[in-house]
């Protein structure tokens, strides 16, 4: 059964269709091309949808440089979120994150530093520094922390992703993708969103040097609000780039450019398309009954089922009354039923386009019936089967 979906009610709502679906060429969809980045590679995906707008051999290893901060800060996120460690604690440096090379913080060493100021040093200042004094004190070693963040890459689906240090210098066997980098973003954004804020500060002054944040989009667009800057001579100049506007947030990953000013423009050009031409909607929310299924053999004649996850969508501009939801549920669902099991899916289509498909899982328990109720329900079930053969 197909339903058209109502966005105005917070909760689910199906109407029946009478129309055939039409192809998604018959829709009257008209989306140009992503605008051309000069740069090795690029994507741009919605956070919330996952889905892809645009892409250049995102999947292609390349050096993240400055980039592989935002896994080391998505590291030293995830500890102070443990409670292991404090932004309020002090962390002496070494002579090691002192001695480091290219951006910097300007550490002294065997100072006493802040997590707080450390942490603003990596994000804001992209202080290799910084990111070195971390690593040593969450983990004992730069070498030990690595192995902590290939961890966390492995464990967020980073497939081309490897680390072989903190800050990016350029070193064989350290690389990463586009599209690793866009997941990785998301995870940042999703998992600690109250952290997220430092990545739009646009300075920070530390050891009285005033530095601003290297991510120029933070002046030139509004909507952005993050997230990091990378260069080396190797690598090229890479930007990793996230924008809010009418509850659509969009990450765009540009490596490989020739200088700052094609980094930040390509950014911008991929964001501006994205916001221009697509819309993003959250059609269902996770745990809300989205079907009633009848059960047998039960001691309720009826099973609400939902979703473990939110289902979101992007689609074109103004193709929301164009979007169906088809669900399909499982032969004769008996009892017992778990909370949790799966018992059928539900599809959401523009067009011939499959946009998403999700379980359709039990949202709470159903116990066996009593005798009586069974026997009943298994004459129903054996007429039933008995007509429909």
């Amino acid at each position: 059964m197909k339903q058209s979906i109502c966005a105005r009610y917070l909760s689910v709502v199906f109407f029946m269709l009478v129309a055939t679906v039409a192809q998604a060429n018959g829709l009257g969809i008209i989306v140009p091309n992503s605008p051309p980045v000069n740069a090795t590679a690029h994507i741009l995906m919605d956070y919330h949808s996952g889905e892809v707008l645009s892409e250049h051999l995102s999947e292609e290893r390349v050096e993240p440089a400055s980039l592989t901060k935002i896994m080391t800060m998505y590291v030293i996120d995830y500890e102070l979120a443990s409670g292991r460690l404090h932004e309020d604690e002090m962390v002496t440096i070494s002579e090691k994150a002192w001695r480091a090379e290219g951006a910097r913080m300007f550490v002294e060493v065997n100072t006493q530093v802040s997590v707080a100021d450390l942490i603003r040093g990596i994000i804001i200042q992209s202080g290799n520094d910084a990111s070195i004094a971390m690593a040593e004190y969450i983990a004992g070693s730069e070498d030990a922390f690595v192995a902590m963040m290939n961890q966390h890459a492995q464990r967020l689906g980073m497939q081309n992703t490897h680390f072989e240090n903190v800050t990016g210098i350029p070193t064989e066997g350290h690389y990463s993708t586009a599209k690793d980098l866009a997941l990785l973003s998301s995870a940042i954004i999703r998992d600690f969103p109250e952290n997220y804020a430092l990545y739009s500060e646009k300075w920070f002054s530390y050891n009285g040097i005033k530095q601003p944040n290297r991510n120029r989009l933070l002046w030139r667009n509004d909507h952005v609000d993050g997230i990091k800057t990378g260069h080396t001579d190797s690598a090229g100049y890479c930007l990793v780039a996230s924008a809010a506007k009418d509850n659509m947030r969009l990450i765009s990953v540009v490596l490989g450019a020739n200088d700052d000013t094609g980094r930040t423009d390509g950014s911008n050009k991929l964001l501006t398309y994205g916001f221009r031409f697509f819309e993003t909607h959250r059609l269902f929310a996770s745990y809300k009954p989205l079907k009633q299924a009848r059960v047998w053999m039960g001691n309720s004649a009826e099973l609400a089922l939902g979703t473990t996850e939110d289902i979101f969508v992007t689609i074109p501009q103004g193709h929301y009354d164009d979007l169906t939801a088809t669900i399909r549920l499982d032969n004769n669902i008996r009892a017992p039923i778990t909370e949790g099991a799966r018992y059928g899916t539900i599809e959401v289509s523009l067009g011939d386009q499959l946009l998403a498909t999700k379980p359709l899982i039990s949202l709470h328990n159903v116990d066996k019936g009593g005798v009586f109720r069974r026997f009943k329900d298994y004459v129903s079930m054996t007429f039933s089967s008995s007509q429909s053969s």
